[in-house]
C-alpha cells in the first residue's frame, strides 16, 4: 500500500507556501524517499492529484501555525484497518489548506482541467477561497458567526416560534441535504446515534476516544458548545480548524441561500449546524460518525439519519418538559424515536416507566434492545475514567457496548477482541479511550493562575491564595445531583492534600497536579498549601425555563449529605445570550447598567429561603440593585451567616453581582489579598455560565 506524504511550509507574513519534502513510502515494503525544495505553490495540487494514482490513504491533522495561517501535514495514518471509500473530488479536498494557497492555484487548476469542486457548483468554492484570501481570517470568522446568529429564531429557550414554509422539520432536513447533494453520502456514513436526558455528551465522547484509539478516523458532533461553535465538530478528537470550518460553512451557506424560498426558508441554527456536520464528516471521510441528538429524538434534526450502525439511549429524566412532555414516559417516547427497524440499540438502567416505553418501541420496530450495566471499575486494569463522577461508569458502560456493536457490524470486531474472551477483557485501545476522553464543562477542575501570571510580580504571586473553579453545566434535577456528589468528593480530595482530584494515570508524588484550561500542569508543592482556609462558593445561574426551587434545594441537600456546605452563594447573569453566536475572542460587553437582574434576585430569594427555612418575600424590595453598586465588600466573604437578617435586607449568605467579569475579578482580588485563602468555586446551573467562565479565565 502506497502513501503520499507532502510537507508544506508557509511563510506567516507573505502567505506563500513551499513544499519542503515529498515522501512516497511503501508501507508494507521497502521505503523510497524523495526530498525536494520546490518553491512553486502550484506543485501542491500537482502532487495531490498525482497521489490519487496510488491506492493511498491521505490523512491529515490540521493545526494553525504562525498565527492565523495553517497548513495541513500529510502523514502516515496509524491505522490497523479502514472502511474508507475511495477519495472522490465531489467534495472540496479539505486536506488542502485553501487559505494558505494563492489565487494562482485557481489558474493552474483551470489550465490543467482540474477544478476545486463543491457539492453543487464547482465555481462556488473558488469564490469562497478568494474571499478567504482577501479578508483576514478573524474577520471572516466573525462574519460567519454573524450569519449563524441570524438563524436563531428564538429569543430565549422555551420560545415556541414556528418556522415558516409548508414542510415539516425532517422534510426540510431531507431537502437541505438534497440541495447539498449529501443524501447518498450521509447514508454511507457509519453512524453511532445517541439520545438521552443526561450523559449523552459524555457517552459520545467516550465512543469517539475509544474508536480513535482503535485506529479509526472519527467525527464527533455534539451540542451545545461552551466557547466556540467549532467545538461541536471534532475530527480525530480535535475541533475543526477555523480554515476548514469557514470553507465548509460558506459552501453550505451559499448553496442553501441560493435555494431559499418562502416554502423552504434558511434552516434554523441547530438544523444548519446538523447539515454542516454531515457535510464535514462526508468531506473529511471519517470512518465513524458519532452523532449526539440535540433535543428529544423523534423530531430532532439529527433523526434524518435513516440507517445508523447502532443507537444508544442514555439515562432519562425530567428535562425539556415544555417540548417533550410532563411525564418520564412521554420523554422516553421521544428518545426512542431514534430507533430504526432491526438496528441494534443499547440503553442504561432506567426507571420502570421509561424502560417500558423504550421496550415497547423496540418491539414495534424489531429492534434488539439490550440494557447495559455500569462499567465495572475492575475492567479498567487499575486506570481511572478520565471523566469524573460515579455516574460516568454508566456512560462508559454504554459507550463500550456501542463501540463493540459498531465494530462487529462493520466487520472489525475480530481484530480487536480475542475470540475466546471477548466479553471479559477490554482491548488496550478501549482502556486508552476511557482513560483519556475529555469533554469541557462537565466535572472539570480549573486552577486559576491569574495571581502568578506574567503581569503579577513574583512577590505577589508567592503571597496569594488559591482560586479553584469546579465547572459542571448541570441543569436538570438528575444532573445537579450528580454534580453535587462529584463536587463533594473533589473538594475533600483537594483539602486533604495539595493535589487536585484527577485521573490516577498521572503521578502526584511530590508535585501538585492541576488542570489549567483543559491541560494538566505540574507545580511544586508548598507546605503552606496544607494550611489553607477553604471556603466553598456557589456561582450559579440557570435559564428561566428551569425551576430553581427544585435545582437549588437538590444541590444543597446532596452536598450536605456528604458534609459539604457553601459559605456563600453568588448569582450572576451569563454573558452569552441565547440569540447570539460568539467565539472565545468575541468582545465582552462592558455596559452592565441596563442588565435586567430580576431573575438573579429571584434565584437569591430561593437560596435565602433554603438557608433560613423561612419565607423571605421582603427580599424583593430590600435587594433591588443600585446602579452604582458592582461587587460585595471584602468583608462579605468572611461574614458569619448567623448575622444574616433577610427580613431587614441584610444578607450575609448570598449576593447578586451584575456581571460575570466583575465576579471573576472580585474572586481573584480576594485570594490575592489573603495568602491563606483557598476559594473552591462550584460553577453550575447552566452550560452558558460554564462556557462564559472558561472564556474569562482563559483570557
Amino acid at each position: 500500500m502506497n502513501l503520499l506524504v507532502i510537507e508544506v511550509k508557509v511563510d506567516r507574513f507573505s502567505q506563500h507556501a513551499s513544499i519542503n519534502k515529498i515522501l512516497v513510502q511503501e508501507i508494507h515494503g521497502d521505503k523510497l524517499t524523495m526530498e525536494a525544495n520546490i518553491h512553486h505553490v502550484e506543485f501542491v495540487l500537482l502532487f495531490l492529484f498525482a497521489g490519487l494514482m496510488f491506492p493511498a490513504l491521505i490523512h491529515t491533522i490540521t493545526h494553525l501555525k504562525g498565527g492565523i495561517f495553517g497548513v495541513p501535514l500529510f502523514h502516515k495514518r496509524e491505522s490497523q484497518f479502514s472502511i474508507r471509500t475511495p477519495w472522490g473530488l465531489s467534495c472540496p479536498p479539505a486536506y488542502v489548506d485553501t487559505y494558505s494557497l494563492s489565487r494562482r492555484r485557481k489558474i493552474y487548476s483551470q489550465e490543467k482541467g482540474f477544478r476545486y469542486q463543491s457539492m453543487e457548483k464547482p465555481e462556488s468554492d473558488v469564490a469562497i477561497i478568494d474571499y478567504l484570501q482577501d479578508v483576514p481570517l478573524s474577520d471572516s470568522y466573525e462574519a460567519a458567526l454573524e450569519a449563524l446568529s441570524s438563524l436563531i429564531r428564538q429569543q430565549k429557550r422555551g420560545d415556541q416560534k414556528t418556522i415558516g414554509g409548508k414542510y415539516g422539520k425532517l422534510d426540510r432536513m431531507q431537502m437541505y441535504l438534497k440541495i447539498l447533494d449529501l443524501e447518498e453520502r450521509v447514508a454511507g456514513l457509519k453512524i453511532i446515534h445517541v439520545a438521552g436526558t443526561k450523559g449523552k455528551g459524555s457517552t459520545c465522547t467516550f465512543c469517539e476516544a475509544i474508536l480513535r484509539e482503535s485506529g479509526f478516523r472519527t467525527g464527533l458532533f455534539t451540542s451545545p458548545h461552551l466557547i466556540d461553535v467549532r467545538e461541536r465538530f471534532r475530527i480525530n478528537g480535535a475541533d475543526i480548524s477555523e480554515v476548514k470550518f469557514l470553507l465548509y460553512f460558506w459552501n453550505c451557506w451559499n448553496q442553501l441561500k441560493e435555494h431559499e424560498t418562502e416554502d423552504l426558508p434558511m434552516p434554523p441554527l441547530f438544523q444548519f449546524l446538523t447539515v454542516l456536520a454531515f457535510k464535514i464528516f462526508v468531506c473529511e471521510q471519517v470512518d465513524v460518525s458519532i452523532i449526539e441528538v440535540g433535543l428529544g429524538g423523534r423530531n430532532d434534526s439529527t433523526n434524518v439519519i435513516e440507517k445508523p450502525v447502532v443507537c444508544g439511549i442514555t439515562s432519562l429524566g425530567m428535562d425539556h418538559t415544555e417540548t417533550l412532555g410532563n411525564t418520564i414516559g412521554q420523554i422516553a417516547s421521544h428518545k426512542a424515536g431514534i430507533f430504526k427497524h432491526q438496528i441494534p440499540a443499547f440503553t442504561v438502567l432506567q426507571v420502570s416507566e421509561a424502560m417500558d416505553v423504550l421496550q415497547e418501541n423496540a418491539r414495534e420496530l424489531m429492534v434488539p434492545l439490550k440494557v447495559v450495566e455500569p462499567l465495572d471499575s475492575k475492567a479498567l486494569n487499575g486506570l481511572k475514567l478520565s471523566l469524573s463522577g460515579d455516574h460516568q461508569f454508566s456512560n462508559a458502560g454504554l459507550a463500550v457496548s456501542l463501540c463493540r456493536s459498531w465494530l462487529q457490524r462493520t466487520g472489525n470486531c475480530e481484530k480487536l477482541f480475542q475470540k475466546d474472551n471477548r466479553e471479559a477483557n477490554l482491548p488496550e485501545a478501549f482502556l486508552r479511550g476511557l482513560s483519556t476522553a475529555h469533554i469541557s464543562g462537565r466535572a472539570q477542575i480549573v486552577h486559576d493562575s491569574s495571581s502568578s501570571s506574567s503581569h503579577v510580580s513574583s512577590e505577589v504571586a508567592e503571597t496569594s491564595g488559591d482560586l479553584i473553579f469546579y465547572l459542571d453545566g448541570a441543569h436538570s434535577p438528575e444532573s445537579i445531583e450528580a454534580c453535587a456528589k462529584w463536587f463533594s468528593v473533589a473538594v475533600k480530595g483537594n483539602n486533604q492534600s495539595p493535589s487536585l482530584v484527577l485521573s490516577s494515570s498521572h503521578s502526584i508524588e511530590n508535585i501538585n497536579v492541576v488542570r489549567k484550561n483543559g491541560h494538566v500542569q505540574h507545580e511544586k508543592c508548598n507546605i503552606q498549601e496544607f494550611n489553607k482556609i477553604s471556603k466553598k462558593i456557589l456561582l450559579f445561574n440557570c435559564m428561566e425555563v428551569r425551576d430553581p426551587q427544585i435545582l437549588l434545594p437538590g444541590l444543597v441537600s446532596t452536598c450536605a449529605s456528604s458534609g459539604t456546605f457553601f459559605s456563600k452563594a453568588i448569582f450572576v447573569p451569563s454573558i452569552s445570550t441565547y440569540n447570539k453566536v460568539t467565539s472565545g475572542t468575541s468582545v465582552i460587553p462592558s455596559d452592565i447598567s441596563s442588565k435586567d437582574l430580576s431573575w438573579q434576585f429571584s434565584l437569591q430569594r430561593v437560596w435565602e429561603r433554603i438557608v433560613h427555612g423561612i419565607d423571605t418575600d421582603l427580599l424583593e424590595k430590600s435587594t433591588k440593585m443600585d446602579g452604582a453598586e458592582t461587587s460585595p465588600h471584602r468583608e462579605f466573604l468572611y461574614e458569619d451567616a448567623s448575622n444574616c437578617s433577610p427580613s431587614n435586607g441584610y444578607l450575609a449568605c448570598s449576593a447578586v453581582i451584575p456581571s460575570l467579569p466583575l465576579t471573576i475579578k472580585w474572586l481573584r482580588d480576594c485570594v490575592r489579598e489573603n495568602p491563606s485563602l483557598r476559594l473552591q468555586v462550584l460553577v453550575t446551573g447552566s452550560l452558558h455560565l460554564v462556557g462564559d467562565v472558561l472564556k474569562l479565565i482563559r483570557r
